[in-house]
């Protein structure tokens, strides 16, 4: 059994611990608030978006243009949203799965890494980190997501990239997030095959491939931005999550390290009466 003095020093540890967790926890709280707030607002208006262009994109099925046809040659290109720092339970692990557990060949992707546990974790594995765009994480705004979707789109168009994805963490409430890999490009037209519903085609004003080329890219800048919004509104609810869940198994731990005192306490009072009873005798 351990003595008195190492199970004082293991309770004292345990207990400035749940004091960082604590502290940690009431921080990332704070900052779920915020995030929560700015992912709910933008929320509406990314998936208006999507569900628009998507039926702008039905449309068009037949239409021959450098977006809407896969590649030919070129690397797998994959924006993977992480988080600079850790403490976040599986939040980060979970999405690097999403590569290393998907269909992926290794040597056919390059990685633009947006967070530097991603980026780390893929570097380990021997992934290519093309790009790393890490402290875009740190307060995502809608200029930076065109730059790096600007980069992309010149590369996809030279055919030095023949398919683009999105790896991120989806905000669905505060409890439940969703790892998740969305195609960009060549964009995905799904259609509702319940429906008889017959298109008609689309027909735009300006040239068809004029008009795809300013509708796709802001659409892939859409998708990017509400990307980076949401994953760092899921960051801060898996750190909550798991620096509550630290704190409740320090306090559960410091309960049975008392205990454990008071054992070992009682014990030695016990064992310090029976000397002194037994010294008696052996006068007496």
């Amino acid at each position: 059994m351990a003595s008195m003095r190492d199970i004082k020093r293991r309770k004292g540890s345990i207990q400035s611990t749940q004091q960082i967790t604590k502290a940690m926890k009431l921080v990332s709280t704070v900052k779920l608030q915020r995030a929560k707030q700015r992912a709910e607002q933008s929320k509406t208006y990314f998936d208006c978006m999507f569900e628009t262009v998507n039926s702008i994109l039905q449309r068009t099925i037949g239409m021959k243009h450098r977006y809407l046809q896969p590649g030919e040659t070129g690397k797998k290109a994959i924006i993977v949203i992480t988080s600079n720092r850790g403490l976040a339970g599986g939040y980060n692990s979970n999405i690097v799965k999403l590569i290393t557990k998907g269909d992926f060949a290794k040597e056919d992707l390059a990685i633009y890494a947006i967070g530097k546990k991603g980026k780390d974790a893929l570097a380990r594995y021997g992934y290519e980190i093309a790009k790393d765009a890490s402290d875009m994480i740190e307060e995502p705004s809608y200029p930076d997501a065109m730059c790096l979707c600007k980069a992309l789109l010149e590369q996809f168009a030279e055919g030095k990239i023949s398919e683009i994805y999105l790896a991120y963490t989806r905000f669905k409430n505060t409890v439940v997030h969703v790892p998740t890999m969305l195609k960009l490009l060549p964009v995905e037209i799904e259609q509702d095959e319940k429906s008889d519903e017959t298109f008609i085609p689309m027909n735009f004003e300006m040239e068809d491939e004029e008009a795809l080329d300013m509708l796709i890219p802001k659409y892939i800048t859409s998708l990017v931005y509400g990307a980076l919004v949401e994953a760092v509104a899921s960051e801060n609810g898996a750190r909550m999550q798991a620096m509550d869940s630290a704190t409740s198994n320090a306090e559960e731990m410091i309960d049975k390290l008392t205990l454990m005192y008071n054992r070992a306490r009682q014990g030695s009072i016990t064992q310090e009466l029976t000397e002194i009873i037994a010294g008696a005798e052996a006068i007496s």
